[in-house]
């Protein structure tokens, strides 16, 4: 095995955890679907998405490594929020969670000089910065919109056209 123990426990953890915030994703896309906000739901199933393919992506380096993938359970995500604030707010604060996780492994890669391990890490470090941006974004939305939430929906869909 390339990676101590402890890695590839934190690893495992972080596998857990991605998969934990894809779940919490999709319950909040079939939130905003039953509220009939299709853009707002299609934006959150894309983040589901991205959560999934990054567990994936922890997967396949641990089994190159040459470590075990131990799968942690997924708990049963919220799924009764006030509105869409309180929605995206645990979102953001997911984020962060996430991110703080990252930046852990990241240390203890540098700790115990496991170099393969911070190389693979830093599509994760990247990948947050554009992460928290992208929450933080949509919480300022969200509170700017008030109780107009159809306006989110406006400039989710404005963006998400913009982009393709």
């Amino acid at each position: 095995m390339m990676i101590s123990e402890a890695m590839n426990t934190k690893l495992n953890e972080q596998i857990a955890a991605e998969l934990s915030a894809a779940h919490a994703y999709l319950a909040m896309a079939c939130s905003f679907e039953s509220k009939g906000l299709k853009i707002l739901a299609q934006w959150f199933l894309n983040q589901h998405c991205e959560e999934r393919e990054h567990a994936m992506k922890i997967v396949k380096y641990v089994q190159d490594v040459g470590a075990v993938v131990v799968l942690g359970g997924v708990p049963a995500p919220q799924g009764d929020f006030a509105d869409a604030e309180e929605m995206v707010v645990a979102a953001h604060e997911s984020e962060c969670k996430i991110t703080s996780m990252i930046n852990d492994l990241v240390s203890l890669a540098e700790k115990e000089k496991d170099y393969a391990t911070r190389s693979f890490l830093n599509y994760f470090v990247d990948e947050q910065v554009e992460e928290v941006a992208s929450m933080t974004d949509l919480l300022d939305l969200v509170r700017l919109a008030g109780d107009n939430i159809l306006q989110v929906e406006s400039r989710i869909r404005h963006q998400m056209i913009s982009k393709t």
